[in-house]
Parts: structure tokens; C-alpha cells; sequence
């Protein structure tokens, strides 16, 4: 009698869960639905992109002019080094075909600065030396986007790295992974700046 009741109770609490789990999947079939129509009319409405960009559907196309080195410790390869990655950089998050001059976004612009010089002074054996070398880079770009001229701008990035002190300049220039760390950094700060409105 006593296993009888039991197995009934049992048996009850089974049915009940059951039917909760069921409608807890409902909720979530419900509330899946739901964000995606939300999703759906923001990325169609031009309002968000899961990139973080924020581009009018009107603008379609983009143009990247040589960036040019006009800083004088600048490695030779700098400028086109720098101008692809500005390319690749746009081509990877955004659907913008890129095109080689009046694009409905344009950048153009020069690296003004590329400067090597101690970021902390050590002493060893009673000598003053660099414990770190930073390398920091500016870029000044002039950015018009032709269908809001209120986006449109011209600013510097700068960004730096710091090195070990017994990293001199021919050795970080012959790293090619050591300056992209650098321009990486204002690549992206870059495309915040003009098309996520960060």
C-alpha cells in the first residue's frame, strides 16, 4: 500500500515536470523568435550591425589612398604596409566594395611621426641606460564621407609600443611583426573614429 502511493506520487511529479519542461521550451522557441525579428529589423533598417559599424545603407562604396611616409625614420616599407592593412582592415568588417578613388567613404592622408626613444632610464653598474624603447607612430587622415559631410574629418591617430631596451631601431624595422602592432592599433581606432562612432 505504502509502495503504492509512493509509485503514484512519483508518477504525478514526472507528469508535472514533463509539462514544465515543455512549456519552458515554448518560452524559448517564443523568446528566440522574438530576438530574431528584433535582429532583422535593425540590420535591415541600417541601425546596428553585428560589427559594431554604423554605416548608412546609402554608402556602398570606399576608397583608400596611398597613406605616405613623410616621417623620416620611417621604414621604406611603411606605406604600402600600412595602406593595404587600412584596406584589408575594411574589406574583413564591412560589406563596402573598395574602389580605387571617389568612394561614397574616402581616406587619404600621411604617417607625420614615427619616433624611437627611451621609455625608462635604468641604472646599470652606476650607468644610466634605456630599460624600455617605445616606438609611436602618427597618422593624420582626412576621412569625407560624401553622403553625411557632418561625418567627415581630419584628425591624427597615434599609438606606441614599448620594447625591450636592447631592441635598437634597425631590429624593430626588420621585425615584420613588431611596427604592425603599432599601426593595427591605429588602423582600428581608425575605423572606430569613422564608421562605428566610437
Amino acid at each position: 500500500m505504502t509502495w503504492s502511493k509512493f509509485e503514484s506520487a512519483l508518477q504525478a511529479t514526472s507528469h508535472k515536470s514533463l509539462a514544465f519542461s515543455k512549456l519552458n521550451n515554448w518560452r524559448r522557441v517564443l523568446a528566440c523568435g522574438l530576438w530574431l525579428a528584433v535582429c532583422t529589423v535593425l540590420t535591415s533598417c541600417g541601425i546596428y550591425s553585428f560589427n559594431g559599424t554604423n554605416i548608412d545603407p546609402a554608402v556602398r562604396t570606399v576608397s583608400i589612398s596611398t597613406i605616405q611616409n613623410n616621417a623620416p625614420m620611417g621604414p621604406a616599407f611603411l606605406t604600402q604596409r600600412f595602406t593595404e592593412d587600412l584596406k584589408d582592415y575594411f574589406q574583413r568588417n564591412t560589406n563596402l566594395k573598395l574602389v580605387p578613388r571617389d568612394g561614397d567613404l574616402q581616406f587619404d592622408g600621411n604617417i607625420i611621426a614615427y619616433d624611437f626613444a627611451p621609455a625608462a632610464i635604468q641604472q646599470v653598474g652606476g650607468v644610466s641606460q634605456a630599460g624600455s624603447n617605445r616606438l609611436t607612430i602618427q597618422v593624420k587622415i582626412r576621412f569625407t564621407n560624401s553622403k553625411d559631410d557632418k561625418q567627415s574629418f581630419e584628425q591624427v591617430f597615434q599609438n606606441f609600443d614599448d620594447f625591450s631596451g636592447d631592441r635598437n631601431i634597425a631590429t624593430i624595422n626588420n621585425d615584420p611583426n613588431a611596427v604592425r602592432r603599432t599601426t593595427d592599433k591605429i588602423i582600428t581606432d581608425i575605423f572606430n573614429k569613422s564608421v562605428a562612432n566610437w
